[in-house]
C-alpha cells in the first residue's frame, strides 16, 4: 500500500513540476500573441517573449534546485547532530 501512495505522490510531483516549468513559456507566448492581435507589433515580438519565457522556467528550476540542495543539507545536518542529555527538547 505504501508504494502505491509513494507512486502517486511522485506522479504528483512531477506534475507539478512539470507545470510549473511551462507555464511561464506558454504565459508569455500569449502575451505576445494578444499584443500581435491587438497592436501593430509585428511577429518578432515571439523572438523575445520565447526568451523571456525560457528564462522563467530556468528561474524556477534554479530555485527548485536550491529548495532541493538546502532541504538535503538540513536532513544531513539532523542526522548527524548528536543529542544530549540537555539539548533533546
Amino acid at each position: 500500500m505504501k508504494k502505491g501512495a509513494d507512486f502517486i505522490k511522485n506522479i504528483t510531483l512531477l506534475g507539478q513540476f512539470s507545470f510549473s516549468l511551462i507555464t511561464p513559456l506558454l504565459l508569455c507566448l500569449a502575451f505576445c500573441w494578444w499584443l500581435t492581435a491587438h497592436t501593430p507589433a509585428g511577429g518578432w515580438i515571439y523572438i523575445p517573449g520565447f526568451f523571456f519565457g525560457l528564462g522563467g522556467s530556468g528561474m524556477f528550476a534554479y530555485k527548485f534546485y536550491l529548495s532541493v540542495i538546502k532541504k538535503d543539507e538540513a536532513d544531513k545536518t539532523d542526522k548527524h547532530k548528536k543529542i544530549s542529555f540537555n539539548d533533546h527538547l
